[in-house]
């Protein structure tokens, strides 16, 4: 019998942040502070919402591009908070999850060989949809004495005539730094001298602790070169609602939705008639979730320091990326010893690029008793390390 499956596709490795949770789900007792998911319900009133339209029996399909209200109300929200006009009868997309997103703005976007750069430590998925969608990954390695932020020097390092898009995957997972309006500055330049186009995902917008979120999309001449990216996930602790957007010019948008119409045909009906809820009246659930995830933030950083791990502050997401260098092990390896020796499960910084060797990411979407528990836990297990124990 012929080989059933794509090369193509046996070549790319699974993602490296299921590997732990595996093994924690058959763990007795065993704390995981791996997953990138909000501990929070999902507001009530939102849930009510989505109960209320299946009550109603709106269990349809909706337009392939989403339903009008709520391509309205995206609309409205990125004026307010971004102060960015999109046109939502032609400008606005809502899709399955960010991930969605992703994944047809690079299929819409790429010819065989256009080369995509990819900011690295980042989101897992970045590289693999750039694989398929026949485009050529090249990393950018972001380094913690920039706060791994963009650096325009790092950008021209990189830049060929065969550079067509850039991935801006900021605030980051699984740094949790930001971009400030000056360092987006900086880059568009880049954009514009050298005519690229830009995938801005901004799924962490509403999660910053310091100054409100800036949109590369919002800077002059930016917006017909970006495909700004967002969704309810992590704002609204919507994740298993599976729902996002993008915002792009109609050129791209209309070849997306082509995508789109052919792969998916519409984002959920219900999700969909919640998330109008979200948005009209969700500004409150949001501001309540940050500042918990805040005051966890702010432990976390204080824990690490008392255990003498360095930790880079991060300023956005609900992620922190210690540097745990020092103890001569690799990422894998700490991590492994971790989960066996105490229990606790956190991920590799290797899963997110070979420039996050050496660090580990631990996401604070979790209680604050769980947190103080698994953080007891490291401390016992780095005290050994220490020979303090």
């Amino acid at each position: 019998m012929r080989n059933p499956l794509s090369d193509k596709i046996v070549q790319i490795p699974p993602s490296g942040i299921r590997k732990f949770f595996d093994i924690v789900n058959e763990m007795e007792g065993a704390i995981s502070l791996g997953v990138g998911e909000p501990d929070f319900d999902t507001p009530w009133h939102v849930r009510e919402e989505g109960i209320y339209s299946l009550e109603k029996g709106r269990t349809f399909y909706t337009s392939n591009a989403g339903l009008k209200p709520l391509k309205d109300e995206i609309s409205h929200y990125l004026k307010r908070r971004c102060d960015v006009s999109y046109d939502p009868d032609h400008e606005i997309l809502v899709t399955v999850g960010g991930s969605e997103a992703i994944d047809i703005a690079l299929r819409a976007m790429l010819n065989p060989g256009d080369e995509v750069l990819i900011p690295q430590p980042s989101y897992v998925s970045y590289l693999p949809c750039t694989v398929l969608a026949d485009g050529v990954p090249v990393i950018i390695e972001l380094e913690e004495k920039d706060r791994f932020r963009l650096t325009p020097e790092k950008l021209l390092e990189k830049i060929t005539d065969k550079t067509k898009i850039l991935i801006l995957p900021f605030p980051n997972n699984p740094t949790g730094a930001i971009m400030e309006k000056e360092d987006l500055e900086k880059i568009a330049k880049i954009v514009i001298e050298k005519d690229l186009f830009v995938i801005s995902d901004e799924i962490y917008s509403e999660l910053t602790y310091t100054d409100r979120h800036v949109t590369i999309a919002a800077l002059p001449g930016m917006k017909e070169r970006t495909v700004l990216i967002n969704g309810f996930s992590k704002a609204y602790a919507m994740t298993g609602w599976r729902l996002g957007y993008a915002a792009a010019p109609e050129i791209i948008l209309k070849q997306m939705l082509k995508i789109h119409q052919y792969a998916i045909m519409c984002a959920p009906t219900t999700s969909q008639y919640a998330a109008v809820d979200a948005m009209k009246n969700g500004d409150q659930d949001v501001a309540a979730m940050r500042e918990s995830y805040n005051q966890r933030r702010r432990y976390l950083l204080h824990a690490f320091e008392e255990m003498n791990i360095s930790c880079f502050e991060p300023q956005g997401a609900f992620y922190t990326f210690p540097n745990i260098k020092r103890f001569g092990m690799t990422s894998d390896e700490f991590a492994t010893r971790l989960l066996k020796e105490e229990k606790v499960a956190v991920v590799p910084g290797t899963a997110f690029g070979d420039c996050g060797e050496g660090f580990l990411r631990i996401s604070y979407a979790y209680s604050l008793d769980s947190l103080k528990k698994a953080l007891g836990r490291i401390k016992r297990f780095v005290d050994r390390l220490d020979g303090k124990a």
